[in-house]
């Protein structure tokens, strides 16, 4: 139980020291780490082959994982230390506040916190009115008011108030706290597990709500991705260090923010998520949960000659899920692809295996040409759930809604790529797949187009809504449609046709085995031609 005297003579430089000590002990552990996984797993991996090989490897992983815990939960300690130490020092500026008045005026604070005042005033006899003592929310003693009253009574009422509040307040903080750290603690044996996660996921989100008034406030989720940047690069090392290990879900997500940071929050957040949503029953949870578990092993896997390496540049289990993933660093790449998937995509197992694939394809075959190059598939919107082979059947995909609150989006992820690219002119495209070509169509008709981007590739496309190329914001030999005879969202009406075609259906007016033209059949564009599959 913390009393007036117990607060005023609070340490707090000796919490921010503890603080500094773990921030310590986990820049230690992800140094570890780093050399564990960038180095001692790969050169084994490339030299030794064998089951006493094979059981070094998993060895190595095992304490791989363990240092990525102890970094987690050391991080979280250090900012649970620091935002104790500043909400205490909150109060305990109130309470100094509070007695250096009563000193002032010379009033007297006593043990239990009550305040003494002394005689002060004429009353009707034209004598001082009496002094008294008074406490937080209650007199103790005070002057008749037929005597008359005390100029010194309210002000001591006021001082006294302020030192109950603030006494109260810090027990409060403390107890909460303490709560906090006796949470945070490694199981026996530091055997980390998919439970572990689950644990350290809890902890974090009670470190996030309990720091709530210290560290996040500062986080500009709502600034340009050039404001964010500089927002970062102004941060003292330890500022962001504390940010990363507390904050990963919305560091690792802030477009402008250096893809390299955003790959080491993230990959921090994933195993966070993955302990989230472990042992959630609902079908989302466990079809992210596979998702989640498959870019987790692809990170972690040996990668193979001639692929650039993988960086996680977003994570989330927000709407159907949320996922960014590059194979080249898009910072020092002069050349940037943007690939958005489409219809029936969502954070699981088949975007894990079949969307990913994709870029590292298309990662591949660009640094053939180019070693300059990143490819990157962008998950960051909720695309049409509508099974492919039923495109037909519900005119529901035809509609521009998921695509319009998609577009805003994918914007501020190129503006972020090119305000963190080094280059000073990089070549940026923007792919869309099957609906996704309908976000980045959407996206390139909004006001100043799609920042920084040189070229547009549209594969499988039900049709953007354009006439021209030019409303695109490229030239038409900028420009590019891929379509297959076989993919029926190629096939798919507007908005606008999809509502004709449901009114003639029900008046019986329209020929079941007849076309459906789509806005992309009469999209004259560009200069080249390519093929894709649903």
């Amino acid at each position: 139980m913390l009393t007036w005297q117990t607060l005023r003579d609070l340490k707090l430089s000796e919490l921010e020291g503890a603080a500094d000590g773990w921030g310590v002990a986990s820049n230690q552990a992800d140094a570890a780490r780093d050399r564990i996984s960038n180095q001692m797993i790969n050169a084994l991996a490339e030299s030794q082959v064998g089951e006493a090989a094979d059981a070094a490897l998993g060895r190595l992983k095992q304490l791989d994982r363990n240092f990525e815990y102890a970094y987690t939960e050391c991080g979280l300690i250090r900012t649970t230390l620091n935002a104790l130490a500043h909400e205490l020092g909150e109060e305990q500026r109130r309470l100094n506040l509070a007695l250096e008045d009563a000193t002032n005026r010379k009033f007297t604070v006593h043990a239990d916190g009550s305040v003494s005042y002394p005689a002060g005033g004429n009353n009707i006899l034209d004598q001082p009115a009496a002094g008294g003592t008074t406490r937080r929310l209650g007199v103790l003693e005070q002057p008749s008011p037929l005597i008359g009253p005390n100029p010194h009574q309210a002000e001591a009422q006021r001082i006294a108030d302020a030192i109950g509040d603030a006494t109260r307040n810090a027990n409060e903080i403390d107890g909460r706290f303490s709560r906090i750290l006796a949470a945070l603690k490694a199981p026996p044996g530091l055997a980390v597990t998919e439970a572990t996660w689950t644990d350290a996921a809890h902890d974090a989100a009670a470190v996030r709500t309990a720091a709530k008034g210290y560290l996040p406030e500062a986080i500009p989720d709502c600034g340009t991705p050039a404001a964010r940047k500089g927002w970062w690069d102004g941060l003292t090392q330890e500022h962001r260090e504390e940010l990363l290990a507390t904050y990963p879900d919305r560091i690792g997500n802030l477009d402008g923010i250096p893809a390299e940071i955003r790959d080491t929050a993230n990959r921090d957040n994933l195993q966070l998520l993955i302990g989230k949503l472990e042992g959630q029953p609902d079908e989302r949870s466990q079809n992210q949960l596979a998702g989640l578990k498959s870019i987790d092993e692809q990170l972690r896997a040996q990668p193979k000659p001639g692929v650039p390496p993988m960086y996680l540049l977003g994570i989330g289990d927000e709407g159907l899920g949320r996922a960014i993933v590059s194979f080249g660093n898009p910072d020092t790449a002069k050349n940037v692809s943007a690939y958005v998937p489409g219809l029936g995509t969502s954070l699981d197992a088949g975007f894990a295996r079949n969307d990913i694939q994709r870029a590292r394809d298309t990662a591949w075959n660009a640094s053939t040409r180019d070693p300059s190059s990143a490819s990157i598939v962008w998950l960051g919107y909720d695309p049409p759930q509508l099974p492919a082979e039923k495109a037909l059947d519900n005119f529901a995909v035809a509609s521009d809604h998921d695509a319009r609150a998609g577009a805003p989006a994918y914007n501020r992820f190129m503006e972020g790529l090119g305000t963190t690219n080094q280059h000073a002119n990089p070549h940026l495209t923007a792919i869309g797949h099957s609906y996704g070509s309908l976000t980045v169509g959407m996206a390139a008709q909004r006001s100043g187009g799609i920042p920084g981007v040189d070229d547009i590739i549209l594969l499988g496309s039900p049709g953007t809504g354009a006439q021209t190329a030019a409303e695109l914001g490229v030239s038409g030999d900028h420009v590019y449609v891929g379509a297959a005879e076989n993919d029926p969202v190629t096939k798919l009406p507007d908005q606008n046709s999809a509502k004709g075609l449901q009114a003639g259906a029900l008046l019986g007016v329209v020929n079941p085995g007849g076309p459906l033209v789509g806005a992309a059949a009469g999209f004259l564009l560009g200069n080249a031609t390519a093929e894709s599959n649903q």
